[in-house]
């Protein structure tokens, strides 16, 4: 739902009136299915041959700032083998794509399903093998079924102390109360990808599938695994 920028988070307050005016409207991002689908099998070819230079040059901008090819290799040398590998699903966002894909592993015997998210350029933001769980990762699919189900006093329970202070029960109520009635209804919470990191802060992208489109939700942590913003503020609503 935004720019992969960790330090871009804190002005919520422009994102989100951005984000609502967009919605209201229903856009897409500008990365066509085509080039989304081009820009995925770049990346599955690279994770495949385990090359990690042309992997760090299809890095977005702040992934590569928080990483190095050497980094990127030492990651790749625990990853799967892959054989094949197919795209499976092309979900356009307000403002990133999320590439549903399989890599084919164990000579044909095992699938594994791999998340990716491009930004409008096509650049990867973060990707996921979906059977790994990060503690955050999973802190923030909690707290988002959470708010699905309307336990908005058990989803602040998740934010840091100064970002309760700033946040009640009622204002998380109605927040994500008009984020669900602009995209349409949440039919489904998919994922949780850790993406980039710095010193802070550590942001997490929710894979959500809403009525009207499958878009991320871009909740961010401290060192100390408590969220302490969302992409949605007071200006939201």
């Amino acid at each position: 739902m935004a720019t992969c920028t960790v330090e871009m988070i804190p002005a919520a307050n422009v994102r989100a009136e951005v984000r609502v005016a967009q919605a209201l409207n229903a856009p897409r991002t500008n990365l066509t299915t085509n080039q989304a689908k081009s820009a995925a099998s770049e990346l599955l070819q690279s994770i495949q041959t385990k090359d990690a230079q042309r992997i760090f040059k299809l890095l977005a901008s702040p992934l590569q700032a928080a990483t190095s090819v050497e980094a990127i290799s030492q990651r790749l040398q625990s990853a799967p083998i892959i054989e094949s590998y197919r795209v499976v699903a092309i979900n356009q966002g307000l403002d990133d794509t999320t590439v549903e894909t399989v890599a084919v592993t164990n000579s044909g015997t095992r699938e594994l399903p791999l998340l990716l998210v491009l930004d409008d350029d096509g650049q990867l933001l973060a990707w996921k093998w979906v059977e790994t769980m990060l503690p955050i990762e999973q802190t923030a699919l909690n707290f988002v079924k959470d708010l699905d189900a309307g336990r908005w006093i058990a989803a602040r329970y998740y934010l840091d102390l100064d970002f309760q202070r700033e946040i009640s029960p009622a204002d998380l109520k109605r927040k994500w109360s008009k984020l669900e009635r602009v995209l349409g209804g949440v039919k489904s919470i998919k994922s949780a990808l850790a993406a980039s990191s710095s010193n802070e802060q550590q942001l997490v992208l929710v894979t959500i599938e809403f009525g009207n489109m499958t878009d991320n939700l871009f909740v961010i942590f401290n060192r100390q695994g408590q969220i302490i913003n969302v992409d949605f503020s007071a200006d939201l609503v």
